[in-house]
């Protein structure tokens, strides 16, 4: 297990995403760092070029590490409304050491029958700010996870911004983790 804070060098050229900005960006291979949050299964890597990358768990090896594996997912045989919110669960804002749930930012989560076979999941959800450049990284995080859920069929996000979003939508969990209590 990587330890935050200790140094790390990517060994090859890997796709990450520009934190807080979102934008798609190729780190060099010998681009040196360190990581300061692993959560979800993605790391964030402070880079010595001056800025802040996620870096996908899938590619933990282009920074000498072997992907994470998330003991919070729900187990595979749980009910399919279980699996959904233990997966929306697994998901974090990558600057906030607090998953999308906890911090209120999932408004609503309905499962229904999909056209055809299957169960489509509509998920209404909402950022931090309006103006949160990884908005579109989070809202597929939520797609591709819950896509990949077996027995879902069909995902559709819908970003809302009202009612905003406020400190007071956080559960009680995430004030104690960030210290607001």
């Amino acid at each position: 297990m990587h330890r935050p804070y200790e140094p790390v060098t990517f060994t090859r050229d890997v796709d990450c995403i520009v934190i807080p900005d979102g934008f798609p960006i190729l780190v060099r291979e010998g681009t040196q760092g360190f990581v300061t949050q692993v959560l979800g299964g993605n790391y964030t890597i402070q880079t010595d070029l001056g800025y802040l990358v996620r870096l996908a768990g899938k590619e933990a090896e282009a920074i000498g590490l072997e992907p994470l594996v998330d003991e919070n997912a729900p187990a595979e045989d749980a009910p399919l409304s279980e699996r959904v919110w233990g997966e929306l669960r697994t998901i974090y804002d990558p600057e906030i050491p607090v998953n999308i749930v906890e911090l209120g930012l999932v408004y609503a989560c309905e499962l229904n029958e999909a056209e055809g076979e299957g169960t489509r999941v509509d998920v209404q959800m909402t950022l931090t700010a309006p103006g949160c450049g990884m908005g579109q990284v989070l809202v597929s995080d939520v797609e591709n996870k819950l896509r990949d859920l077996p027995g879902v069929t069909e995902v559709a996000v819908d970003l809302v911004f009202d009612p905003p979003w406020g400190p007071d939508r956080m559960s009680e969990v995430a004030r104690l983790e960030l210290g607001w209590d």
